[in-house]
């Protein structure tokens, strides 16, 4: 009863924010990129409370129980992913942004190609969007059956009203200071349940009784950094490392920034602050591995925990903590998903005179349908990681090179793009099917779809330098 009215007021609070700040939605730029305002303290907070999700609790904990300290790759790879977007994308991206007004990265994509590779781009992050979303939903469903003992379906319903909610009052500006919140109650909860079943709760002798029970050559595997070999911590790092880079979600809120500087130091301080906690969510689940080690689901680790190995007042400081971790990447998810309908495909292609106004109404009509959708989904997908995998693999392959060859190579066309978006997807996921997963001696399925995607921009490219060379010297004819 103590949990669940916790959640209640924690969950009305949220929804509070959000209708106060929704005063100063007053035109399509505050609810896009929150009148392009804020500043490094803001993009961080925001980056890393979209960054620490469902994935990153419920799912890493749930991978550390299963995998031990290999598991870290999870979120160690976002780490990695956003120190490059750090150092690299962001900044660029954002002055362009900027310069040119953009509110999504298919405003971007559109002015470097076209509007097709804009549709097409949109279409497919729509569909991936909505696992991510949907993976959210599932963690959160996982806490209140566990808490409250509310069924799956129940539980994804509710989270999709709370998050709806407060993002479709408010848009990036109320999620952007609803993430504050969020983040302070995420990593204090974290950070001291950590420490009480490190020091209090049977401290490192857990790990000693853990590494026992296993025997040698499994135990070396799990207390290992790479975990049983090297292919495991790849494949983390080829799907999450450049989702992390180029997430439309993630880059988005970039141009929210109020200038360059705020951009380098509030992502470069997320990826730092990513580095440092990927671990924290591991432990959690290999202790909970040596206190439960016969729990049916192992996503269920980090909740069992709260419930039967800490103190209320500690239990109910972690849920708030987990329930913050996957509603802020989720509003994240969310606003992905919004801003593409109603800028990428209503705006570009349904109706083009459509104003400020008609933005925002379909902007919020699109965040609670989605809502919807993605909590159907929710139902359906069996575990978190599963719906995030799907997410991540689909981004990868689909944006990577038109976004990153597009804003350092200015000549590579329209038909270049295309063509390395249908090949990374069709590859990707032709051997994702074929391999079961397990991609080809060891290279992951995504990295063999990119490399194919490359070739194909580049051959498309250098025939048409040829053909225009070709008419260029031959005239018109």
């Amino acid at each position: 009863m103590t949990f669940v009215l916790i959640l209640t007021l924690y969950s009305l609070l949220m929804i509070v924010i959000g209708a106060v700040v929704s005063r100063r939605i007053r035109q399509s730029s505050d609810f896009f990129v929150a009148g392009r305002g804020l500043g490094a303290g803001l993009i961080f907070s925001t980056l890393l409370a979209a960054n620490i999700g469902a994935g990153s609790t419920v799912g890493a904990a749930g991978l550390g129980y299963r995998d031990g300290l290999a598991a870290w790759w999870w979120v160690g790879s976002a780490g990695i992913g956003s120190t490059i977007l750090a150092l690299t994308v962001g900044p660029k991206i954002w002055r362009v942004a900027k310069e040119h007004g953009f509110f999504t990265v298919g405003d971007f994509l559109e002015r470097r190609y076209s509007r097709s590779v804009r549709g097409l781009v949109a279409l497919l992050l729509w569909a991936g969007s909505l696992s991510i979303l949907a993976g959210q939903l599932i963690a959160v469903s996982w806490i209140l059956n566990v808490v409250a003992g509310v069924s799956k379906p129940a539980g994804c319903a509710i989270a999709a009203v709370i998050i709806t909610t407060y993002f479709s009052l408010g848009g990036l500006h109320a999620t952007a200071r609803v993430n504050v919140m969020q983040l302070t109650v995420k990593l204090a909860g974290f950070l001291i349940a950590l420490y009480y079943l490190l020091s209090r709760a049977s401290g490192l002798e857990q790990f000693t009784t853990l590494s026992s029970s296993l025997g040698s050559e499994q135990a070396a595997a799990y207390f290992g950094f790479v975990g049983k070999g090297a292919s495991s911590a790849l494949k983390y790092l080829a799907i999450l490392a450049p989702s992390f880079v180029i997430s439309p979600g993630l880059l988005q809120k970039l141009y929210g920034a109020r200038d360059e500087r705020a951009v380098r130091a509030g992502v470069g301080a997320n990826a730092l602050a990513l580095l440092a906690y990927a671990i924290v969510p591991v432990l959690m689940g290999m202790i909970a591995r040596s206190r439960f080690p016969a729990l049916a689901n192992h996503e269920l680790a980090l909740p069992t925990l709260l419930t039967e190995a800490l103190p209320i007042w500690l239990g109910a400081l972690l849920l708030a903590a987990i329930f913050s971790a996957e509603l802020s990447a989720a509003d994240a998810a969310l606003f992905m998903l919004s801003t593409s309908l109603s800028k990428d495909l209503y705006k570009s292609f349904i109706r083009p005179a459509a104003d400020d106004g008609q933005l925002m109404k379909v902007a919020r009509l699109s965040a609670i349908a989605c809502g919807a959708g993605a909590a159907i989904i929710g139902i359906i997908l069996p575990t978190v990681i599963s719906a995030l995998t799907i997410f991540y693999t689909l981004l990868s392959a689909a944006l990577l090179l038109p976004l990153v060859v597009g804003l350092y190579n200015k000549s590579v066309g329209a038909r270049s793009a295309i063509a390395s978006i249908v090949t990374s997807v069709a590859v990707t996921f032709a051997f994702e099917v074929a391999t079961r997963s397990q991609g080809v001696w060891g290279v992951p399925s995504l990295l063999i779809g990119v490399l194919a995607g490359g070739v194909a921009m580049a051959g498309i490219s250098f025939f048409e330098r040829r053909s225009s060379q070709t008419y260029q010297s031959e005239g018109p004819g």
